[in-house]
């Protein structure tokens, strides 16, 4: 069973919806027989690579939203963090631009390392406050998952496995994706934004009954 999930790595619903697709698939007892596949998706493609605002004033202007609101906001996002294992540092996020992450992601796919190189992504994006636009970041953190150093470099200097993620924004669009997380389960089943885990649940056991009713 397939599992596409469009996300970006500045997204906190992706990072939830991310822990919430693995918890579920801890209980589901064909989780072996699943591949689950990470697409690019920006939700800011003209971002800086270096961080020009916090997040609090970024959401206030996007949303037309006092400072005060997003913090609000934020905080719930915290809270479900905590009840997941995920440490949100909202006043530490940098917030730049996602491209060559996304462009790595492609080369950990192909390399079998890209739920781990995610998983270091968002940790180091939303926990850790690193710029995940800077080069020498990118290579800490994809080599730190054992991706080869000199195909990193290669990656990150140049513009390797942008068809890649242009493939995956495309597909988006044909699919009518305007927001991440978004996950498509045998290219039939939708699940949009960071559910509840027994949403995922439902979802794997109708899907994995349609495409295998008779094991």
């Amino acid at each position: 069973m397939k599992i596409d999930v469009w996300s970006d790595v500045a997204c906190p619903f992706c990072y939830l919806g991310r822990e919430t697709l693995k918890q579920a698939l801890v209980e589901f007892e064909h989780a072996d027989e699943v591949e689950v596949r990470f697409r690019s998706f920006q939700l800011n493609p003209e971002a800086p690579t270096e961080a020009t605002q916090d997040v609090y004033d970024y959401l206030s202007a996007k949303y037309g939203i006092t400072r005060e609101q997003a913090i609000s906001q934020n905080q719930q996002i915290v809270a479900r963090g905590v009840e997941l294992g995920i440490q949100f540092n909202m006043d530490q996020v940098q917030m730049t631009n996602t491209g060559s992450a996304h462009r790595l992601l492609h080369l950990a796919l192909a390399n079998g390392k890209q739920d781990e190189l995610c998983g270091r992504l968002f940790k180091a994006y939303f926990t850790d406050g690193l710029n995940v636009a800077d080069p020498e970041v990118l290579v800490q953190l994809a080599t730190e998952v054992g991706l080869p150093l000199p195909t990193v470099t290669e990656v990150v200097e140049g513009t390797g496995f942008q068809n890649d993620v242009d493939a995956d924004l495309n597909q988006a669009r044909a699919y009518g994706i305007t927001g991440v997380p978004f996950f498509v389960i045998n290219e039939k089943y939708a699940i949009s934004g960071a559910q509840p885990e027994s949403v995922f649940a439902e979802a794997l056991g109708k899907a994995w009954a349609e495409s295998s009713p008779t094991r």
